[in-house]
């Protein structure tokens, strides 16, 4: 039952608001099968089906979109995320989550002074020459007030909005149970894994909430491309950040939502958006920590071309494997290699994921045949990545999230590095760093490295293994040696023999009851029926009814 599944009294009141939000916006099947209407009737909270039909107007994924702004900073987060999982949305689901606005209604100034002071335990003007009351922008989690510290110096305020931890920590209890009957009622989710994307999302909500952990990110950042002339990474001050406020040097340039006055000030609109690339692909491929939101909000273009980096809330982490994997997975496209993109498709997979690896073959191969005549400065990795996801999305294979935010940042780029110059090609600048990547590797210290992490491990392998053949011998003196089978097919020919033996029971049971009623058809004594025993004619309608039972059996299965 799911009250005794949510266990927790406390978040009814939330509970009822999420399903009002959601059968008010034509969602109220599902949480009818989820079984939340049941829940809250008991608790006497009623929910007002009438409301479903005003949104029928709305396509599915734009319903969903608004739904999940009225339901506040969770959701919207969540919805957020959403758009990066281009391999299980098609393409007009993601441009809806999209839409969903960082910016929302800011919390009064006061409630946000109260907030500071509490956390600093002294007044503002103490700390601070001035804070501005009016916020440079207001997100669901937190919200931006410019300030001057004493020495003049220029700052934000980055403060988490009150109250908002309980909110998110009670939604995303509510997710959690909601994720796991998802799972449980219906069977065509479990394949997107619904319990292990909350559970991601539930650790990438928590350290956005923890803005001294967004200060680290800049920090890394920062190191990474110390002497860096392109690249601007503001610095934090770490005296006055903590967990509830993040201050940080206050960026001065032309935001990229108006890249188009960056020429008015002499700037080439051609070298930014090279600038900017070179810096995303050396944060992917190079440093394996990037940016995971590079949209035009999140960059400002100040002299010398420039470009400066805010809001490090989401950012994505890449092992030296899942980099090694996104250039095999380039460079197979680059040779035509279909074998080399499937083999990385495949290793992109969970081990328990059903796959019709044929199907899956020939999907890539078609893909690689349409690039077959194509200029490699002419491939448009945003189609090729929208392409490469179209086909796990149809194969129902689910990408890596770590990939699948790498994906969305990639396509960002390349949209914004398109929109800055007409003729720029996202593959002109990947090569370079594609190369040194597959450079790097037959590098005589790489190559040691690996050999010594291969030796390591076969060492591990050879001294345990006297150990492991004990353990065995132990065991199977013990009775208590199994081993287990995964064989399908055997399954599957165990299933056809039962209903086989099935049939054959019947089919003796039929032909026996046609005998006896044979013979009690010429028996005198009994009831009769129209002169005939009434057994006997008993005995022939059930052998009839058996007749066509098996006769449909058979036929139902040769339709399998």
């Amino acid at each position: 039952m799911l009250l005794e599944t949510i266990g927790v009294v406390r978040d009814l009141p939330r509970l009822h608001e999420i399903a009002s939000v959601l059968v008010r916006y034509g969602m109220g099947d599902m949480m009818r099968r989820l079984g939340v209407v049941t829940l809250l009737e008991r608790a006497g909270k009623i929910l007002h089906w009438r409301e479903s039909t005003e949104n029928e107007h709305l396509e599915p994924a734009e319903r969903l979109r608004r739904a999940l702004e009225e339901l506040g900073p969770t959701f919207v987060k969540l919805g957020q995320i959403m758009a990066t999982r281009v391999d299980m949305f098609p393409p007009h689901w993601i441009a809806e989550f999209e839409k969903l606005q960082h910016q929302v209604a800011p919390v009064d100034f006061a409630e946000i002074r109260a907030e500071l002071e509490a956390v600093y335990g002294d007044s503002l003007t103490s700390l601070f020459r001035e804070v501005d009351a009016q916020p440079l922008a207001a997100a669901s989690i937190a919200q931006v007030h410019p300030a001057v510290l004493h020495d003049g110096t220029e700052v934000i305020l980055k403060v988490r909005r009150p109250g908002v931890r309980g909110k998110v920590e009670a939604d995303l209890r509510i997710l959690e149970h909601i994720a796991r009957l998802v799972e449980l009622e219906i069977p065509e989710s479990r394949r997107y894994q619904p319990v292990r994307i909350v559970e991601q999302f539930r650790k990438s909500l928590r350290r956005e909430m923890d803005l001294a952990m967004e200060a680290r990110n800049i920090e890394r950042f920062a190191s990474n491309f110390q002497g860096d002339e392109k690249i601007k990474i503001p610095q934090v001050y770490w005296q006055w950040t903590n967990e509830m406020v993040n201050v940080q040097e206050r960026i001065h340039g032309i935001p990229g939502t108006h890249f188009r006055e960056a020429p008015l000030q002499g700037m080439e609109l051609s070298r930014l958006a090279a600038n900017g690339a070179d810096a995303v692909l050396k944060m992917i491929l190079l440093d394996g920590f990037f940016h995971a939101d590079p949209h035009p909000g999140n960059i400002y273009f100040m002299p010398d071309h420039r470009i400066a980096l805010v809001d490090f809330g989401m950012v994505g982490y890449l092992s030296e494997q899942r980099r090694n994997q996104l250039v095999d997975l380039l460079a197979a496209l680059a040779k035509r290699d279909s074998e080399g993109m499937l083999n990385v498709l495949l290793e992109w997979t969970s081990d328990d994921a059903d796959i019709d690896e044929h199907k899956l073959a020939t999907d890539v191969s078609e893909l690689v045949l349409n690039y077959e005549h194509v200029e490699l400065k002419d491939v448009n990795i945003a189609n090729v990545f929208a392409e490469v996801t179209a086909i796990m999305r149809d194969n129902s294979l689910v990408l890596p999230s770590d990939m699948s935010l790498l994906f969305k940042a990639l396509i960002t780029l390349e949209g914004l590095g398109v929109q800055l110059d007409p003729n720029f090609h996202m593959v002109d600048h990947l090569t370079p760093f594609v190369r040194k990547v597959i450079f790097a590797r037959y590098q005589p210290e790489v190559l040691l490295r690996r050999g010594k992490h291969g030796a390591v491990e076969l060492l591990h392998v050879l001294t345990g293994l006297p150990r492991d053949l004990l353990r065995l011998m132990r065991e199977a003196r013990r009775g208590r040696l199994r081993i287990d089978l995964d064989l399908r097919r055997l399954e599957q020919f165990g299933y056809q023999l039962d209903a086989t033996a099935n049939r054959i029971t019947m089919g003796i049971l039929t032909a026996s009851l046609v005998i006896g009623s044979a013979i009690v058809m010429t028996v005198q004594a009994g009831p009769k029926i129209m002169g005939m025993s009434f057994f006997g004619i008993a005995g022939f309608l059930l052998a009839f009814i058996n007749s066509v039972w098996i006769v449909f059996s058979i036929w139902r299965s040769g339709k399998h």
